[in-house]
């Protein structure tokens, strides 16, 4: 379930929105300046698809996306569950405590959830808004923005991911912890 939740960013029980309501959704986002979008999603053709395959998929609306030439990388990241790795619990708790940590970026982060779920929190004015984002969503962070990320205990998501510079993803941490005072993406979705 997409969902939006809205928190005073100093109590995380003071709920001030919580909508699933995706037009809503929309409106609320566009009114603190952030791009949310929903594109028809390509059902069973990510579980199994290679990159260019997923990105073959939604080739169009990548193009119209793109239409300026300003994203000059465009891939794919993913992570599934692999209880045959042993290793792989370790790896995704590593993933999640990085991105759960509050930091901003020099340029957009753009994704597109074309398979699972995450949690992106953005720590505006008074505020923390958090978009819990699913297959078919695109939320676009402007530039600047401190937030952080959440992608579950058990992470499970395809996502493309947009990038004006070569070296893709570069994140300036504030070392704020305020990410442990709010619901979690597993709490929020149980709510």
């Amino acid at each position: 379930m997409t969902l939006l939740q809205v928190m005073a960013d100093g109590a995380a029980a003071d709920v001030r929105l919580r909508t699933d309501n995706p037009a809503e959704i929309e409106t609320e986002l566009a009114g603190r300046g952030i791009r949310f979008d929903r594109w028809p999603a390509q059902p069973g053709r990510t579980a199994t698809a290679s990159a260019a395959e997923i990105l073959d998929a939604y080739g169009d609306r990548i193009s119209a996306l793109n239409a300026g030439g300003r994203y000059r990388v465009i891939d794919v990241a993913r992570l599934h569950p692999d209880d045959q790795d042993p290793g792989w619990a370790a790896t995704a708790k590593a993933a999640r405590d990085t991105f759960r940590s509050e930091h901003r970026h020099a340029e957009d982060e753009v994704r597109f959830f074309a398979a699972g779920r995450g949690c992106f929190y953005l720590h505006l004015p008074g505020e923390v808004v958090a978009v819990v984002c699913e297959e078919g969503d695109l939320l676009s962070v402007p530039a600047a923005t401190r937030h952080w990320f959440d992608m579950g205990e058990r992470p499970d998501f395809v996502a493309i991911r947009f990038f004006e510079q070569q070296g893709g993803w570069i994140g300036d941490f504030t070392g704020d912890p305020i990410a442990t005072r709010f619901p979690t993406l597993d709490e929020l979705v149980a709510a």
